[in-house]
């Protein structure tokens, strides 16, 4: 089984983009994919335009950061990926 490493750029050899506490919003729909208890896998777990608050910052493969992001409306925490979010609190 191969890991998907995307197009192969390691984002961490680069400071996080996001920081603790920042506002966000999800930029695509996402999906359990087995790993979010308490949901059945394909369920929704954050819809596009959701808006949520960084709470933590980890990572994946050596190669990306995952942000664990609060989203208020539904409740609970979901990891994401930079690319799935854009900053609310920074000018683009």
């Amino acid at each position: 089984m191969n890991i998907n490493r995307d197009d192969g750029y390691v984002e961490l050899n680069d400071p996080p983009p996001f920081e603790y506490g920042e506002k966000v919003r999800s930029r695509k729909t996402v999906r359990n994919d087995g790993t979010f208890p308490g949901k059945e896998i394909g369920d929704v777990l954050v819809n596009k335009g959701d808006l949520g608050y960084v709470v933590s910052i980890g990572t994946f493969v050596q190669q990306f950061y995952i942000y664990g992001t609060e989203f208020i409306a539904h409740g609970y925490r979901v990891g994401m990926k930079g690319r799935e979010l854009e900053s609310l609190d920074k000018n683009s």
